[in-house]
């Protein structure tokens, strides 16, 4: 049943994600002040959603851990950290090309930018965390810990551009200067999500099974080297 589901999120996000770039690229306008680098947002959007959404995840998952002790909860949340990291880096990466295009320069130390970015190397460090220590249940204990404490750091990147002056353009989709997006574009950014969250769920299908394997070996290791 599971790899069915796999199977039919693979196929569905491969055609959403086509006939959306088809739209975007061929059908939808240009953007009147910024031109065609502003289709980006199709992606840069959604990838930060759903980065935050798979911290989130990690959060809830790590909570439960410490209450419940079961590491089965701490195999999820490791999962889909590592889920969250891959999109977090693709929307910097992403809005580092649209910066280059709109601001002249890859990188300005913008609160978004630098609240992102920071909270990219905490969920890294919470990886290099759970390299450095074998044994699983104080691996899962101080990874669990970490990782609510890297949390802090989503709601500063959700508000920081109403927070602070910044560089990086008001919310379009919700918030006080919302309202500037027209309808069609406004349905798509919402709509590409779907295909990128489905992906997001495959990222971490292929990891849980990974993480699974990888604690069946070190079980058999261990059972191996108390002989």
């Amino acid at each position: 049943m599971r790899d069915k589901a796999v199977a039919v999120s693979s196929w569905l996000a491969a055609l959403l994600l086509a006939g959306n770039l088809a739209l975007i690229l061929l059908v939808f306008p240009d953007e009147q002040e910024q031109g065609p680098i502003f289709r980006i947002i199709f992606f840069h959007v959604p990838m930060a959603w759903t980065a935050f959404v798979a911290f989130f995840a990690a959060l809830i998952a790590s909570i439960l851990y410490l209450a419940s002790k079961n590491l089965r909860y701490d195999a999820f949340a490791a999962a889909v950290t590592e889920v969250g990291l891959a999109f977090g880096a693709a929307n910097l990466l992403t809005g580092m090309i649209w910066g280059r295009v709109i601001w002249g320069a890859f990188w300005v130390w913008d609160p978004r930018l630098t609240s992102m970015l920071v909270g990219w190397l905490l969920y890294a460090g919470y990886v290099m965390l759970r390299r450095a220590i074998e044994e699983p249940t104080e691996r899962a204990r101080m990874s669990a810990v970490v990782s609510i404490f890297a949390f802090a750091d989503v709601p500063i990147i959700f508000f920081s551009i109403q927070w602070w002056r910044t560089h990086h353009p008001q919310p379009v989709v919700w918030g006080s200067s919302g309202g500037h997006m027209s309808p069609e574009y406004w349905f798509m950014l919402f709509f590409n999500w779907i295909p990128i969250l489905l992906v997001g769920y495959l990222l971490l299908e292929l990891r849980m099974r990974q993480e699974r394997l990888s604690r069946e070996l070190d079980a058999l290791r261990r059972e191996a080297h108390a002989l």
